[in-house]
């Protein structure tokens, strides 16, 4: 009979001297306080029963243990710590088997290492995943992953925490005996029985050697990681622990727990750890508790770039796809970019040929005519970017799509309303702003209009969901969250330009901060056009009193440098590379638009420029969450991780705000106020935080 170890934890021995320790902590069997708790008196318990030959550590439920508890992050654990069960198991006086299944990550892979054997179920996973939330793996990870896989192996896998088959551990080592039953239960325990009959007694991990650990080995890591970690500190954090093993175990162990002691005083852990909880609390939205439309089929309008990346999402996530064009041309040209998106995968052998086109003719069909999309159950308009061409298209489908279809418009920038207010059915429009290579890229900001249904933005979620994006309730404005804001510090880095700052500096300095590119650097993969229409448009409408500094940008696009399109921009791109020196002939171009406007050229040092880059960032954003477009500072925070490449280590420009310290941003916007007020007016919102002592994470918690 089972015996109770804990609220989670059970203790049985079978007839020939299986000890069951068995954990049911659902729904992940996360290890909590009270799975800790059970695991060590069961250990104990185990050493010390005579009728106990042999021990089984099995998880009820969909998965071994999935990691750690994190409703414990940030909080004080009460011991029996992790590392503390890990050693203990290590140290068992009689063998110990782990039967693995589901996702094995962090702690639980960790309690798989620190078993004695190990059986997987062949379409689970394992990994130590860490490294995202700005730590180690921190229960022995770094010490006995490398004696069952390799130092070099080891690295790969902790450095990047990614997660890996069991097959694959398998064939690195990892994972002794592979299992397809789907019955961990009986495959751990036709294990242990195995193991008994040949009278195998522990194999503890932390005995065996790592032969490819060596200094050399772990200072090339070292450089490797830093070029690769882009100014994230866990990644190189994890090479100096893992350089211990070349250590005894005990040594190894004790340096381990030292390098982790310095990740948890490192302020890039609570930012990481923000993303990751930030990703979850975006989905907390008013519609959450209203069902989702039905949605199996969608009909795209537009083959172009934008439109066969959505299409491509929408067949990865199981949902029939029907795309129209204007006519057979388009239609076949739709296709092909379609299939061009696939083209990687198939080459890299994720997809084969022959499943491709399977899935295309099963799921995928074309038409150069609207009435195609009469029964689908949404529509996805990703048309070129007007207003008047977005209201021809609903007027159009309006007429044909079945009643109750949600009917979306792929915009970034224009007013839904509008565009829903051509519609008998405005309830039943919404933005959905994909991202470019929509196929990739995890932002889609959901954009709900005055009149739009609730169950039609539960719908917007749960095509994310379906995408396995990160979907972001937005309110309508010029730009919603990520355009808006964008377009603040793009125009504080044009005005530092105007103002004297070097745009090579600019970039170097974004790219410091730990940008992948500098906002000039992204004109130039976008298009410069791009800009210089949407100002265009703009022109009849701009505030007379606002300053206007993209004077030298009109200037590019008069002298046909528009960037990567024309091999010329801010960089020369000649023979159509993807990256290179600068344009020889910006610098004389820019002082000619700055003799012609009369400004007298300042210097402005890395610092500078970040201080205004950040303040212009954070002041929009506050503007943005102020006037409810985005409902929390935390949405602003994943809009700028998951679509504009803010630096995931920072968590985000709310919570490094937060970090930095509202009163100094404030004061800075202040400052800079002195020579612009109309540009640098402080948001009503951060001053009120400010006066209150208060910040933006407060805000989070409502």
């Amino acid at each position: 009979m089972a015996e109770q170890m804990s609220d989670v934890v059970t203790y049985e021995v079978t007839e020939d001297g299986v000890a069951i320790i068995r954990a049911d902590n659902p729904p992940v069997n996360a290890l909590g306080y009270q799975n800790r708790l059970g695991l060590w008196n069961a250990i104990e318990k185990f050493d010390a029963d005579a009728t106990a030959k042999i021990a089984l550590v099995h998880c009820d439920g969909r998965t071994f243990f999935a990691g750690a508890d994190i409703s414990e992050f940030g909080g004080v654990r009460a011991d029996p710590l992790l590392p503390q069960v890990c050693d203990r198991y290590e140290a068992a006086t009689k063998p110990v088997v782990a039967s693995m299944h589901g996702t094995s990550l962090g702690g639980g892979f960790e309690m798989g290492l620190a078993s004695h054997y190990r059986i997987a179920q062949k379409k689970s996973k394992v990994g130590l995943p860490e490294v995202h939330l700005g730590i180690i793996p921190g229960a022995g990870g770094t010490q006995r992953a490398p004696r069952v896989m390799g130092a070099a192996n080891a690295l790969e896998a902790i450095t990047t925490g990614r997660h890996m088959s069991a097959v694959e551990a398998h064939e690195l080592g990892a994972i002794d005996r592979l299992d397809d039953s789907g019955d961990p239960l009986a495959a751990g325990l036709a294990y242990c029985r195995e193991l008994l009959a040949e009278g195998a007694g522990p194999r503890r991990t932390g005995e065996r050697p790592v032969p490819d650990a060596t200094p050399e080995l772990f200072a090339e890591w070292t450089e490797k990681v830093k070029k690769t970690a882009k100014g994230q500190n866990s990644p190189l954090y994890c090479v100096e622990a893992v350089s211990a093993c070349m250590l005894p175990i005990a040594e190894g162990l004790e340096a381990e727990r030292a390098v982790s002691a310095k990740t948890h005083s490192d302020p890039q852990r609570p930012a990481l750890v923000h993303a990751f909880f930030g990703e979850r609390a975006v989905n907390k939205i008013p519609e959450a508790k209203v069902a989702p439309r039905k949605l199996e089929t969608v009909g795209i309008i537009g083959g172009g770039t934008m439109g066969a990346g959505i299409a491509a999402a929408a067949l990865n996530a199981g949902l029939s796809v029907v795309m129209v064009e204007m006519n057979a041309e388009a239609v076949a040209r739709g296709e092909k970019n379609l299939r061009r998106n696939y083209a990687s995968s198939v080459a890299k052998g994720r997809m084969t040929q022959a499943a491709l086109d399977g899935m295309l003719e099963a799921k995928f069909s074309t038409s150069a005519s609207y009435d195609a999309l009469a029964d689908v159950d949404l529509v996805i308009e990703a048309v070129f970017e007007k207003m008047e061409v977005k209201k021809e298209v609903f007027g159009k489908i309006d007429a044909i799509v079945r009643e109750g279809a949600v009917l979306a418009s792929n915009t970034s920038y224009l007013d839904v309303d509008e565009i829903a207010a051509c519609t008998k059915r405005p309830q039943d429009v919404i933005g959905l702003h994909f991202f470019s290579p929509a196929h990739i890229m995890r932002l889609l900001e959901v954009v709900v209009g005055d009149k739009t249904a609730p169950d039609v933005v539960a719908t917007g979620f749960q095509l994310a969901k379906m995408m396995k994006k990160v979907a972001v309730r937005a309110g309508v404005c010029d730009g919603f969250i990520g355009n808006r804001i964008l377009g603040a510090y793009m125009k504080a880095a044009n005005m530092m330009v105007e103002d004297g700052a070097d745009p090579y500096e600019v970039d170097a300095a974004v790219r410091s901060f730990g940008y992948p590119m500098g906002p000039f650097q992204m004109g130039d993969l976008a298009g410069l056009d791009i800009g210089y229409f949407n100002r265009r448009g703009k022109d009849a409408t701009r505030d007379p009193e606002t300053r206007y500094s993209e004077g030298f940008l009109d200037r590019m696009y008069e002298n046909g440098w528009l960037g990567q399109k024309t091999e010329k921009g801010f960089y020369d791109y000649a023979g159509g590379a993807r990256s290179g020196p600068p344009n020889p002939e910006i610098p004389a171009m820019i002082e000619a638009e700055r003799r012609k406007l009369g400004i007298n050229a300042k210097p402005f040092s890395r610092e500078d420029i970040l201080r205004r880059y950040i303040a212009a960032m954070t002041n929009e954003a506050a503007k943005v969450v102020g006037e409810g477009i985005a409902l929390r500072p935390v949405d602003v925070d994943m809009t700028s991780l998951f679509g504009y490449g803010y630096p995931r280590w920072r968590g985000g420009p709310m919570h490094h705000a937060d970090a930095v310290g509202l009163d100094v941003i404030l004061n800075d916007i202040r400052e800079f106020a002195k020579d612009d007020p109309k540009f640098w007016e402080p948001a009503p919102l951060l001053v009120k935080l400010v006066e209150e002592g208060r910040s933006f994470a407060d805000l989070n918690k409502g």
